[in-house]
């Protein structure tokens, strides 16, 4: 009778491989000890990792308590300062300061207005006493385009504002301002025409006064210093102004020749001649790029006076005279700001340049000769 093997008989489980189960087990446990040894190594370096930057941390803050210890000591040993900090640091029958904190916070705000005096005083004095430069102005390298650019800022002064583009944005009496809308790499540059009206000067006296360095601290408000680098002729010069910071905006500074000239006027032969400012932007390595962003600009200010009849037997008086003034610029501020915000602070503080800027020339020329 034929024999079947167990594994042939109905019912019954197959044999179990114990050979290869042991192999399978052996290589399992192999790679899962190989996976837990490599996470311990890992784990070995990274509380090494932490371990050497908690100690560099420690050394850090200890050399941030010996350096303020050290603060701490220096301002132990010199005054108090006072910080005007609110309402109870100020003038009054409750304020906080005492006598000797008044006097030194009033002490040092005389000293600040001095030194700010001084300042003026001595670029003034500068600008007096620079010479004439050995070599004609036309032998500088600069002449040719400071002749160039004011007659095409003439010719571009004298059109009218019907053609291209131009926005009326602001009108104050005989003052108007317009504006075209342009921006290059994302800047404002928007191109600026004011045409105004001013009673009792001439346009040479505007002129005078809006390129004269030794005054523009008296109605140049947003300048933080200045100083004229070099003297091309009486009438030409190159200028370095640094402009005071407005947060959150980073510092401006520009550096442009600046020249002033006279000029026929074609239309009207028997008129006064028309009298011309131009700044424009230029580069000169004896002031490099700095920590200011250097605002590169175009500005024109064409004035011509108008003369009224006087009247039978008495000379030309102040009364008689009116300014036709035309203003353009277009100025990049590099950076970066919004076009919104510039646009807004453009519309409110060219109108108050103006303004600020014609009243000066009024008062400063109110009792003096008339100067054609």
């Amino acid at each position: 009778r034929e024999r079947r093997s167990p594994a042939a008989l109905p019912g019954m489980l197959p044999p179990v491989d114990f050979r290869g189960e042991a192999i399978t087990f052996k290589a399992t446990t192999a790679g899962i000890l190989a996976t837990l040894s490599h996470c311990i190594d890992l784990m070995a370096q990274r509380e090494e990792a932490w371990k050497r930057k908690l100690e560099r941390e420690v050394d850090k803050r200890k050399k941030m308590e010996e350096a303020y210890k050290h603060a701490m000591s220096e301002a132990r040993s010199q005054p108090p300062a006072v910080v005007l900090g609110g309402p109870d640091y100020e003038e009054g029958p409750h304020s906080m300061i005492n006598e000797d904190e008044f006097f030194d916070a009033i002490d040092a705000a005389l000293d600040r207005n001095e030194q700010q005096e001084e300042e003026r005083r001595q670029i003034k004095n500068r600008v007096r006493e620079m010479l004439r430069p050995a070599s004609a102005a036309s032998q500088h390298p600069l002449w040719k385009e400071v002749e160039e650019i004011t007659m095409e800022q003439l010719r571009y002064a004298k059109m009218g504002v019907g053609e291209g583009g131009w926005q009326l944005f602001a009108e104050d009496g005989e003052m108007k301002m317009y504006r075209r809308e342009v921006e290059e790499a994302g800047v404002v540059c928007d191109p600026l025409k004011a045409v105004h009206v001013v009673r009792g000067v001439t346009g040479r006296e505007v002129c005078h006064y809006f390129f004269s360095p030794e005054v523009r601290f008296d109605w140049e408000t947003t300048l933080e210093n200045m100083e004229v680098l070099e003297v091309l002729e009486p009438m030409t010069v190159i200028v370095h102004q640094i402009h005071k910071r407005v947060w959150p905006a980073t510092q401006r500074d520009a550096l442009f020749w600046s020249h002033m000239a006279r000029a026929p006027n074609e239309e009207d032969p028997d008129a006064h001649d028309v009298w011309i400012v131009c700044n424009n932007s230029c580069d000169t390595p004896h002031v490099p790029l700095g920590k200011c962003v250097r605002v590169r600009l175009t500005v024109c200010l064409m004035c011509q006076t108008f003369v009224d009849p006087p009247q039978p037997n008495s000379g030309i008086t102040r009364d008689n005279l009116s300014c036709k003034i035309t203003y353009c610029s277009t100025i990049n501020p590099g950076g970066w700001a919004p076009a919104s915000v510039l646009r807004a602070v453009y519309k409110r503080e060219y109108p108050k340049f103006l303004k600020r800027f014609t009243q000066y020339v009024k008062e400063q020329t109110e009792s003096k000769e008339i100067m054609f």
